[in-house]
Order: C-alpha cells, then structure tokens, then sequence
C-alpha cells in the first residue's frame, strides 16, 4: 500500500472519529437541565463564572457537564442525571504540585512543554493530573496519578 493511501486511509478514520465524539456531546441551556442536575449546579457555580453547559451520552447514560472558571481558572463538572458529581477536572498552577508530581509529568512530557496541568477527581477522590503538552507544534495530553508515577491505565 503506497504512502498517500495510507495517510488518507488515516486521516479518514480520525475524522469519522472527531465527527462521532461531537455528535454525542451537545451544548444546552441551563433551563435544559433536569432539576436534580440545576441543584447540583448551583452548589457548584457558587462563586464562580458559568461559561456553559453540554450533554452526553455514554454507554446509554445521559450525563451532564457545567464549564466553569473559579478564581481565574477553568473547572469543568460531569454530573449524572441523578445530580451526583461523577467527574471534576479543575486548572492547577504547575507551581503548586508536588515535586513528585512536576517530575512525573515532565518524565512523560519529554522534551515537549507542559502548556495546563488539571487535578483530575472522580466520585471525590483525586484520580490523577491531566497536562496538556506541546511537542515541537503537536498537541498532546498525559496523565500521572496523585503521586506523580504513571498509572497502568488512563483515567
């Protein structure tokens, strides 16, 4: 199989990709959300400035997200129908994490650049650091979990 073919057949399965990941999330209104999801919101908004809300589907659960910025930085909410916070990925300062952590996130990075670092917490408890990393104009995402070493899966 020539080169071209084999790009082309890639780049044809990345976009069948992109366009099947946004059709399952859907921006909305937040009259749009349930009331056991409104009351989960507003808890979480308290504070903070409310960029928008969005819904998805995933293994035929609808789940909500609110895209907050708290004190300056991003914080993105996923909660269930039931109003229960499932997921938090919130914007840390590099600065602020452990060396272990710093070290681990560069360890992974390589020689790219670390661009966002995000805390990662699932059902309440801290899952793993998520950054957001550019490597000579390509953009990346890596994780280590809360102790900086790398996890034997994403979260």
């Amino acid at each position: 199989m020539n080169i071209r073919l084999q790009v082309a057949l890639v780049l044809a399965g990345v976009l069948a990709c992109a366009g099947t990941s946004s059709a399952q999330e859907k921006k909305i209104k937040r009259t749009d959300l349930p009331p056991a999801v409104e009351k989960t919101v507003a808890a979480e908004s308290a504070g903070a400035t409310v960029k928008g809300f969005s819904t998805e589907k995933e293994k035929g659960e609808t789940f909500y997200e609110a895209e907050l910025v708290v004190n300056g930085h991003s914080k993105d909410v996923l909660i269930d129908a039931s109003g229960a916070v499932v997921e938090v990925e919130e914007e840390v300062a590099l600065d602020s994490l452990s060396a272990d952590v710093k070290a681990g996130l560069q360890a992974k990075a390589g020689k790219g650049k670390i661009l966002k670092v995000e805390s990662l917490t699932k059902k309440g408890k801290l899952v793993a650091y998520e950054a957001k990393v550019d490597t000579n104009g390509k953009k990346s995402e890596i994780q280590v979990g809360p102790d900086g070493k790398p996890l034997d899966r994403e979260e």
